[in-house]
């Protein structure tokens, strides 16, 4: 059976990055669009190593603008301020953020972000002891706020299914680069290592995977890539996230995904936010199912999915963070797609433990542009052995199997909370979840 034939699919996503979604009500995407112009240069790609500064961002505007011109395109339509670009010290990033303001190319509200992002990442920066802190914090900030500038004068607007953007700039080395200097590498681990070599042999093989997972945080795609990518940078480089719409919306948030590859996704938590946009929102939800049903039909697709709709938050009344449930409707639905795709599937339970690097607001909020509060902390990651679904489709099979994904990511997260905050390190592995740090 075509995985397009399935009925009333319906998904909620998160708010935030990797994104979670509960196949619910709709699947979704936005209308779309491409800066034609800004990435119709001839500049070839940026290799992978390369590491992001002002000045280089400065000479990939340049080549940009070159390229349109060498192009017969004449000026460009949007001439790009230097503000940030040029900037050598905090005060003239300070400053340059009101002249954006002054000079009309920036909304207050916009500005006022930016400059609460820029000081929350220095200080988290600065936490981390680094001889380096102020140039890191300089020259990431410096790139950070020019594409933030760009975005607001020329939004980019996310298809269906979004490709990470790796030329002529680089996007996911901007993300990689970025969030880098906020984990602590000694105080982080990955559980159960060789699954993740188990899993890329099953996609070089046609296979499709997915990760059933909990989602902490805007930083959880660069947080999965960083500490996988020196072993397994196939992975880290090739994961498709289902992602909610405001990461691709709200103007802080949409450089950093424009450097993953997504499904995009309208929220049925915010589907009728604007009543007059729900139809429209349906039908984007509906073409992004398509685009995923396509998608996996090609085999060898890693998709990375949040079955709790959204991200994880503590609780009210102890403090304590856990992953939250996962809605079973959301699990069966992923289930669906993989089994009706015609190459083999297979579906893990993998546990992320992030929060303390970006934390979400405490509760759901209804307007974009969420306070982002940044610390330099320890991360975790662990997968588990694949658990294959049962063939009888009753529901309360539905929701014992979406029980036991949950059960084996609840255990995965205790075993990195008791390496990472329980101060535990290594010690805390256990029979059935082997800690390490790869990248050592």
């Amino acid at each position: 059976m075509s995985a397009l034939s399935l009925p009333s699919l319906s998904c909620t996503s998160s708010s935030t990055y990797p994104f979670s979604i509960s196949l619910n009500s709709s699947f979704s995407s936005l209308i779309p669009f491409q800066r034609v112009k800004l990435f119709g240069s001839t500049s070839k790609a940026t290799t992978r190593s390369f590491f992001l500064t002002a000045k280089a961002m400065a000479e990939l505007v340049k080549d940009k603008e070159s390229g349109v011109a060498a192009a017969g395109g004449g000026e460009m339509d949007i001439e790009h301020s230097r503000t940030f670009l040029e900037a050598c010290s905090e005060e003239e990033l300070l400053s340059g953020i009101k002249k954006e303001v002054e000079a009309g190319r920036l909304p207050p509200n916009v500005a006022a972000g930016m400059e609460e992002f820029y000081r929350n990442y220095k200080n988290a920066i600065f936490q981390s002891g680094d001889p380096a802190a102020a140039e890191t914090v300089l020259s990431n900030m410096a790139v950070a706020l020019d594409l933030m500038l760009l975005d607001v004068k020329d939004p980019f607007v996310f298809q269906p299914y979004h490709k990470a953007l790796r030329e002529p700039f680089d996007y996911y080395m901007f993300g990689q680069n970025y969030i880098r200097p906020l984990i602590d590498f000694r105080n982080s681990y990955v559980g159960n290592h060789s699954l993740f070599y188990e899993i890329e042999e099953k996609l070089k093989q046609g296979h499709n995977v997915v990760l059933f997972s909990n989602h902490q945080t805007e930083a959880d795609p660069a947080v999965i890539a960083l500490l996988l990518e020196k072993t397994n940078p196939h992975i880290a480089e090739n994961l498709i996230y289902v992602a909610g719409d405001r990461v691709i919306t709200d103007p802080l948030c949409k450089p950093f995904s424009m450097g993953r590859n997504l499904i995009c996704v309208y929220s049925k938590k915010h589907m009728f936010d604007v009543p007059e946009l729900a139809d429209m929102k349906r039908k984007a939800n509906i073409r992004s199912l398509k685009e995923m049903a396509l998608l996996l039909r090609t085999g060898s697709k890693l998709v990375w999915i949040a079955p709790s709709g959204g991200r994880d938050r503590p609780d009210p009344v102890t403090g304590e963070w856990n992953p939250a449930p996962f809605d079973s409707s959301s699990v069966d639905n992923m289930r669906r797609l993989i089994e009706s795709s015609g190459a083999p599937g297979h579906m893990y339970p993998l546990a992320l433990l992030c929060y303390d690097i970006m934390p979400p607001p405490s509760k759901v909020e209804k307007e974009i542009g969420e306070r982002r509060i940044i610390s330099f902390h320890g991360a975790g990651l662990s997968v588990a052995p694949e658990i294959a679904a049962n063939c009888e489709k009753s529901e309360e099979v539905k929701d014992v199997y979406t029980q036991a994904l949950y059960k084996s990511v609840t255990e995965q997260y205790n075993v990195l909370k008791s390496a990472i905050h329980g101060k535990q390190g290594l010690e805390a592995s256990t029979a059935g979840i082997a800690l390490s740090q790869p990248w050592n």
